[in-house]
């Protein structure tokens, strides 16, 4: 004889498949500790962007006229770091890119080699999670395409990008993704803004461009991209400067 159950049950059934379906989420996500009710909403919250999102569609772009020609910034707008304030002096011509990680083919590359791989240009609304907005036109490379170049590993699972600014706990900056944001095709490592090469407070002379997400995810002053199997290990493990200091959310979607 079939088992019948009441609306209840079935109702309190849902509710509870749910909260253990977010709850694996979050552990997968926060592997080390679970901190707050946040980080299983953030979880779920991720799965399911994921899952109405799979065929990567691109957000709205706009036209020239639409561009904020001084582009606002928050955070780090100059770097105290030597090396990066030498460079700047040379016109950074002494930067180099590091590809690394969980990858066949680690590479080091110049801005100049950076600028005559095939790019791409895209006219992005930026949404800062203080509140502000501004239109800019972002040039550079296609993250998908510089991790193909280098080969990702089958282990590797997250984008991991190092910065040069250091914040006022005196540690760097740094952000992650997980390779279905690194592969959107808006994703980009950006070199110029608004036709000129990217300012400093802007993140010269190389800053990522996540355009599903709001603006802690937009690392500035990118030295290193790494392929990595897990957070852990990289800054307190969850996932990104802000999210080890205040506890921001790791998903930041729009």
């Amino acid at each position: 004889m079939a088992a019948k159950f009441t609306r209840r049950q079935i109702v309190n059934g849902v509710l509870l498949g749910g909260a253990a379906v977010s709850v694996a989420l979050a552990t997968r996500r926060y592997p080390g500790e679970i901190k707050s009710i946040h980080d299983i909403t953030d979880a779920l919250n991720y799965g399911l962007h994921d899952l109405m999102l799979s065929g990567q569609p691109r957000v709205r772009e706009f036209t020239r006229n639409d561009l904020v020609l001084d582009f606002p910034t928050s955070g780090v707008t100059a770097p105290r770091d030597e090396r990066y304030q030498s460079m700047r002096e040379n016109n950074f011509a002494d930067y180099r890119l590091l590809v690394d990680g969980l990858v066949d083919n680690p590479m080091s590359l110049s801005l100049d080699e950076l600028r005559a791989l095939p790019a791409q240009s895209q006219i992005t609304m930026h949404t800062c999670d203080e509140g502000w907005s501004a239109i800019g036109e972002w040039k550079g490379v296609p993250l998908a395409q510089l991790l193909s170049r280098a080969g990702v590993q089958d282990s590797a699972r997250y984008v991991v990008f190092h910065c040069m600014d250091t914040q006022f706990n005196d540690k760097p900056y740094y952000e992650s993704i997980d390779l279905f944001a690194a592969s959107h095709p808006q994703t980009l490592l950006a070199y110029d803004l608004n036709g000129e090469p990217v300012p400093q407070k802007n993140g010269a002379p190389l800053r990522l461009r996540i355009e599903t997400q709001i603006g802690y995810k937009h690392a500035k002053f990118v030295e290193r991209v790494e392929l990595v199997d897990n957070l852990l290990t990289i800054g307190d493990g969850r996932g990104g400067w802000w999210e080890d200091y205040d506890n921001a959310i790791w998903y930041a979607g729009l």
